[in-house]
């Protein structure tokens, strides 16, 4: 049985007292559980149809802007971990040249040289990710669940942090919010991949641990709307700066406590 994150809160000290256990907390049954996984899958199925219909044309425009740019392919494909560790093959389009190989940290960063011009759009407008879709009609990913990890990162789920991949990975979440300009968090002079392990991806993996142990459907709604927000940047809760662990814990509260 999945490990499940209990949460209590402390008036206004915004300080969770969080521990693990692997008993069922009795809120709700296994019938229950089946049935929202159910309807997650059919809002999957049905949110990724409409919105590739959608999109269809701007992807079109974006594979062809693209290919005219720096040729192909088009498309970034990388194997990434889902859910129970699980591999599968993530698609995005390409930000980087298709000659950029291995060259380069495994994160984005503010600034990255690697980019290209249309790259640059597609970063900041969160277009790339449109591909992703076919990755949540397959079943390989949620409109909503934690992002997934590229094998580089794997050995980072080996610190206390293996209960992030008990949940299908997805598109929005609480860290796609927060963390939606995590290429500026960086600070100067780091080695981007060593500080992504030692200070980002704890960060992230408390939210997504914090968040998932306790959604719900109403929840994940909030989740879409503030990461949509977040894109246009018109959400409050994207941070521009490092946010502390209390900061996080906040935007949990705050999500959950929607639904």
């Amino acid at each position: 049985m999945p490990k499940r994150l209990n949460i209590s809160f402390l008036d206004k000290q915004q300080v969770f007292a969080m521990s693990y256990n692997t008993q069922s907390d009795g809120l709700f049954s296994s019938h229950a559980h089946r049935d929202q996984e159910m309807i997650r899958r059919v809002f999957d199925i049905v949110f990724a149809a409409c919105v590739l219909t959608l999109f269809s044309v701007m992807m079109v425009v974006i594979a062809i802007a693209l290919y005219v740019e720096s040729g192909g392919p088009v498309f970034f494909s990388q194997i990434r971990l889902g859910r129970s560790g699980q591999q599968f093959r993530l698609h995005k389009f390409r930000k980087f040249p298709p000659n950029a190989g291995r060259d380069g940290p495994g994160v984005t960063v503010r600034g990255d040289v690697r980019m290209t011009a249309i790259g640059r759009i597609l970063e900041r407008t969160k277009l790339d990710e449109l591909p992703q879709l076919w990755n949540i009609l397959a079943g390989d990913m949620s409109v909503v669940g934690p992002r997934p990890e590229s094998l580089a990162f794997a050995g980072c789920f080996a610190r206390g942090y293996d209960g992030v991949l008990d949940f299908k990975p997805g598109i929005f979440g609480p860290c796609q919010v927060m963390f939606r300009n995590e290429g500026c968090l960086y600070s100067d002079g780091c080695e981007p991949e060593e500080y992504y392990r030692r200070v980002l991806f704890p960060l992230k993996a408390h939210a997504d641990l914090a968040y998932f142990s306790n959604r719900s459907l109403f929840s994940d709604m909030w989740c879409i709307v503030y990461g949509t927000l977040a894109v246009f940047g018109l959400s409050q809760l994207s941070c521009q700066a490092l946010p502390s662990v209390s900061e996080v814990e906040g935007l949990v509260r705050f999500l959950v406590g929607r639904s």
